[in-house]
């Protein structure tokens, strides 16, 4: 079972918000999901997102792969970095 960080959609129409998730990779988008460890908002000024990097890293020791977007969000974030050093 393949296990990735990705993004679940939700709000209504033309307004979105996002929740981070951890999930097996043949789920769908906004199905099943293991855990979630945070959220994105993209329509408030700035840019909304709030991480549990507890439970980041613990998802990453374990194997668990990010999506290019989500990716690029934890990178904004500086979660990245944290699990390097």
């Amino acid at each position: 079972m393949a296990v990735k960080f990705r993004l679940s959609r939700f709000g209504s129409k033309k307004k979105p918000f996002y929740r981070i998730v951890v999930a097996d990779e043949r789920s769908p988008r906004d199905g099943r999901f293991i855990e979630r460890v945070g959220s994105y908002d993209p329509l408030k000024d700035p840019v909304e997102i709030q991480l549990n990097r507890e439970k980041i890293k613990s998802w990453y020791k374990k194997g668990a792969k990010p999506t290019r977007t989500v990716e690029n969000l934890f990178k904004k974030e500086g979660v990245l970095k944290e699990l390097t050093q």
